[in-house]
């Protein structure tokens, strides 16, 4: 079923608003993405939109279900700002690799070892 697939999963598509200049931030978390996860995400979309936008969508395939799943991780106007750039690894790695270390930029996300703290902010 993979080669009737247009596009390669996991994929992730950060939509985000050209009036409010948020190109460059919208690639530097795909750069980021794509550093932590490497060939484990088939591909980032930098979607072009207006009105102040800016929202990053999964779409990974389920091995429950073997469908592909859509997830809106982050949404800018639900979430009041713009997330971590932990964060937003956080959220990917939960959906398409859950037992994925994610280093020193794990802290407060599904760790091995919860013995750390989450800070409070």
């Amino acid at each position: 079923s993979q080669q009737t697939a247009p596009v390669s999963l996991p994929r992730v598509a950060i939509t985000y608003c050209t009036q409010c200049r948020w190109m460059l931030r919208a690639a530097y978390f795909a750069q980021e993405l794509l550093s932590t996860f490497s060939t484990q995400i088939g591909e980032i979309a930098l979607v072009p939109a207006t009105g102040g936008l800016f929202t990053v969508e999964l779409t990974y395939s389920s091995d429950a279900t073997s469908e592909a799943q859509k997830v809106l991780l982050w949404d800018r106007k639900a979430e009041g700002g713009f997330p971590e750039t932990k964060v937003l690894k956080q959220l990917v790695r939960d959906h398409i690799d859950p037992n994925k270390d994610l280093g020193h930029s794990d802290r407060g996300g599904k760790t091995k070892a919860d013995d750390v703290p989450p800070k409070e902010g």
